[in-house]
């Protein structure tokens, strides 16, 4: 059987074709190879590699802040501001020296009821506290007993403060002595406070009204 030339020619060069094709795949492929050498399908887990330098992931925990706290903070840096802007107006205005201020409170503040005393014979700063020196005395005829969770000292704005007692009596006996103690009122709550206010009545009755306003607050 005799082949065509041209048929023969034609299968010649589309061997070629393949071969050479080939030969250039394997040849890319070799390149590409030798190029990637070293290169790694990078992590998109971000917590995987937190982990690996050592990070905790957890989110920290939040605190939540008391409503009081944030009050006072709050009106803190209201009177903060209300003190700069008048300091600076008064600058602006005439030179005149400030008047040293005359309000002087007289102690010990008193207040008596059905024969209970209550006196406050000193108000100071004491660390991170205002505390007033507190003597009570019962000279009715019936023992008192006192529940000092009923205890309220509010500022000059009505706003009711988070006090703390100690040293004072819990009963306090007919014709008794006289019984010493303090109150404390943390600072934080009393920026911008010139004075507040102290009531306290017996438990469970509730027949003392023992009350004192405008007990000065030191600056």
């Amino acid at each position: 059987m005799k082949v065509n030339s041209t048929v023969a020619l034609t299968l010649v060069l589309l061997a070629l074709m393949v071969g050479a094709g080939m030969v250039s795949a394997m040849w890319g492929i070799a390149l590409g190879r030798e190029a990637l050498k070293g290169v790694t399908q990078p992590d998109t887990r971000p917590t995987n590699n937190l982990a690996r330098r050592g990070v905790n992931t957890r989110r920290e925990e939040f605190t939540i802040l008391r409503e009081e706290d944030i009050i006072a903070s709050a009106r803190s840096r209201i009177n903060g501001k209300a003190k700069d802007n008048k300091a600076s107006s008064t600058s602006s205005g005439n030179n005149a020296p400030a008047k040293p201020s005359s309000d002087k409170t007289a102690f010990p503040m008193v207040t008596e009821s059905q024969g209970v005393v209550l006196e406050i014979n000193e108000v100071r700063r004491q660390g991170d506290s205002l505390v007033m020196q507190v003597n009570m005395r019962n000279g009715g005829n019936q023992p008192v007993r006192f529940l000092y969770s009923f205890l309220s000292v509010t500022d000059d704005k009505g706003q009711e403060l988070s006090v703390s007692a100690n040293g004072l009596p819990s009963d306090l006996p007919s014709s008794s002595e006289t019984y010493s103690g303090k109150i404390s009122v943390p600072l934080t709550l009393l920026e911008g406070v010139e004075k507040i206010s102290l009531t306290l009545t017996d438990y469970p009755d509730q027949n003392l009204d023992l009350a004192l306003a405008d007990i000065p607050v030191p600056q």
